[in-house]
């Protein structure tokens, strides 16, 4: 089967009233990323390119994040909420201008997992019907699968519905569903709305194939892989699972977790080999490491690349567009923004370098800023090859320090510096004797 055979349906029109948001409830992130895009991807990876997706109205927003995930994307509104198989009908046109493969998913299951949705797909050659269940620890409230002897499945019964042995079944249903091609339309006309709440169920197209002579299947997955997320403490759960997956991943693949408990990664986050991580970093998205790198306590990092055997932290900040070398070195309270440092660079402590770029081997001392902004524009601060900035130094942008030159400890400079010398920017000392006892006495008299 050719990825252009394949269709997916997303179903996103939820209110997500629990979750009480302004924000439609697919767009809430998880690892950097809203849940609608990670299902997007999902589907993808899958072999789903072919996209329709079912909001609600006014959700410009929501639209133009689907729009950016997936480009040429259909969007289907669904203004009335009457149920799944209602939604599903939003859609109808595009599942009735080709002999597609139709695989129904929502956009608030982002832990679904691909070969999950690829096994169902591979289900489709032998039924007409397939259905995604799960093992539940507590059943209570979900749709049980009821299977035929020889595996089949033979109806879907709602927890209210279901007689005391049928409760005892732990096999629940996700609510995903796959049809084979030209299936889903017929199905569709078939199914009411005589329930309590006079909504349309998908769930009811199982019955209906049935009674159409079609084969009905089930493929499993995990219980968290098809965990749907209506509230904050579930979006928290999410969270968790996901975090948990990219911390396996990332040890998997080589990198050292002092603490995994407390590394929190965004579902891009990139990392090579022999990778040191302490406790309490967190990667927001965007980040490659390289290869040796050690990435100590307390750091945050989003939007950076970090090349071979740097150094980093504790409490560094590197902002978007940070490019580190290899064998930089950042040391405490550092903050990087879009700048580039060289190779062997070292930035050691409490400074802010900002729209600059360092040359290879320059040393900055301690409480070095550049000082990028003039209110209105970002400036560019160069700094040579083998140049030594002084502590407490503040770089005026736009300026320039030559490969080699020498900044003395507390200037601010405004001007460029040749390579090779010395550039000093500060007032004269000057001593004052008794100065201090005067003061304090003049001061001591005022007090009583």
């Amino acid at each position: 089967m050719s990825i252009s055979e394949k269709r997916a349906i997303v179903l996103a029109a939820g209110m997500g009233t629990r979750m009480k948001s302004a924000l439609p409830k697919v767009m809430h992130k998880i690892a950097g990323r809203s849940m609608i895009a990670h299902v997007l991807a999902i589907a993808g990876r899958a072999g789903f390119a072919q996209i329709t997706a079912v909001i609600g109205p006014e959700s410009g927003a929501l639209e133009d994040e689907i729009g950016r995930q997936v480009p040429g994307a259909r969007i289907a509104y669904q203004e009335e909420r009457l149920g799944t198989a209602h939604a599903v009908g939003m859609a109808r046109g595009d599942i009735e201008e080709t002999d597609d493969d139709i695989l129904v998913l929502y956009g608030d299951t982002p832990l679904i997992r691909a070969q999950t949705l690829t096994l169902m797909s591979e289900e489709l050659t032998r039924a007409d019907l397939v259905v995604l269940g799960f093992e539940a620890a507590d059943p209570t409230g979900y749709g049980r699968l009821i299977l035929e002897a020889n595996g089949e499945l033979a109806a879907i019964r709602e927890h209210a519905d279901a007689s005391d042995e049928e409760r005892r079944i732990t096999l629940c249903n996700s609510g995903v569903m796959a049809f084979r091609g030209g299936v889903l339309p017929g199905l569709l006309d078939r199914i009411g709305n005589d329930n309590a709440k006079e909504e349309y169920y998908l769930t009811d197209a199982v019955e209906l194939a049935k009674q159409a002579g079609l084969r009905c299947a089930v493929v499993t997955a995990g219980e968290d892989d098809v965990l749907g997320i209506n509230s904050r403490p579930q979006l928290a759960q999410a969270e968790a699972i996901m975090q948990g997956r990219l911390r396996a991943a990332a040890m998997a693949g080589g990198a050292s977790l002092h603490d995994p408990a407390s590394v929190y990664f965004s579902f891009d986050t990139k990392i090579g080999r022999d990778v040191i991580i302490e406790p309490c970093v967190v990667f927001g998205p965007g980040v490659s490491i390289g290869d040796d790198v050690v990435i100590k306590g307390f750091c945050h990092i989003e939007q950076a690349r970090i090349a071979k055997g740097c150094v980093i932290g504790p409490f560094a900040r590197l902002r978007p567009g940070a490019e580190l070398a290899a064998g930089v070195k950042l040391g405490n309270f550092v903050e990087i923004k879009q700048s580039r440092v060289h190779e062997g660079a070292k930035i050691s402590h409490l400074s802010y370098i900002g729209d600059a770029e360092i040359g290879c081997n320059a040393n900055i001392g301690a409480g070095t800023i550049t000082c990028n902004y003039d209110g209105f524009n970002k400036n560019l601060t160069k700094i040579g090859e083998g140049a030594f900035i002084g502590s407490n130094s503040a770089l005026v942008a736009p300026v320039s320090i030559g490969p080699g030159a020498y900044i003395g400890s507390g200037s601010v400079i405004t001007k460029d510096v040749p390579a090779d010398a010395l550039g000093v920017a500060r007032g004269k000392q000057v001593e004052k004797t008794g100065w201090a006892s005067a003061f304090r006495r003049a001061n001591a008299k005022k007090g009583k």
